[in-house]
């Protein structure tokens, strides 16, 4: 079983090592290696989730960016570019949330560089609000004024103005994309929490009792 209170050290060979706190140290290639072998022991509905958990935070995170994509074309009376629009709104949140999520929960986990519980949750709802809920708002915004421009759909504003203009169009979509960030936010903290418990489970995993999991 690794130890919950590694130290991070520098080993002579610039090699990254962790202090067990008994006097020995283990490089980091070693505990991602153990940790790989005590996941495949793991019972298949625990591999699944920790392996597919990011893909549905992340299509909800597409599904929030046709949403927004939604509110800014009623709001600027936009008819065309439906496809060229709804494409991009929901592609780009769905990998950059897939993305923010493995590299800041998953992969930390699984190389045992991520600890602590509270740490753990917080990047869990920090991805779902900002990857699933933020960005594509930031993201609609653009893409929308670009084809209300182009297509004369709405009243464009001034140079002076154009800060207070989109500030007043984005306010009533925002209130409206309240719930979604509520729900990517519940719903990165669940999924944070299942793979941390997931990964407390495979630290507690030895080669002897690989097999009652999979039984």
């Amino acid at each position: 079983m690794l130890p919950m209170n590694f130290g991070i050290n520098m080993a002579d060979n610039g090699m990254f090592v962790k202090d067990t706190g008994q006097g020995q140290t283990i490089s980091r290639a070693m505990i991602i290696e153990m940790l790989n072998k005590k996941f495949e022991k793991l019972p298949d509905i625990d591999k699944k989730l920790f392996s597919y958990g990011p893909i549905y935070l992340a299509g909800n995170a597409g599904f929030a960016g046709l949403v927004a994509n939604s509110f800014f074309r009623r709001v600027l009376n936009v008819t065309q570019g439906r496809f060229t629009s709804s494409l991009p709104m929901a592609v780009l949140p769905f990998l950059t949330t897939a993305a923010l999520y493995t590299a800041t929960v998953t992969n930390p986990l699984m190389s045992g560089d991520l600890n602590c519980s509270t740490c753990t949750l917080i990047r869990g709802a920090l991805v779902g609000v900002v990857g699933g809920g933020i960005y594509p708002i930031l993201l609609a915004l653009p893409v929308n004024a670009a084809l209300a421009a182009r297509y004369n759909s709405a009243p464009m504003p001034e140079k002076g103005n154009m800060i207070r203009f989109w500030t007043n169009v984005s306010k009533p979509i925002v209130h409206k994309m309240y719930v979604v960030l509520l729900l990517q936010g519940l719903f990165g903290t669940y999924l944070s929490s299942k793979q941390l418990d997931i990964y407390l489970k495979m630290l507690k995993i030895t080669d002897s009792d690989g097999e009652q999991l999979h039984g």
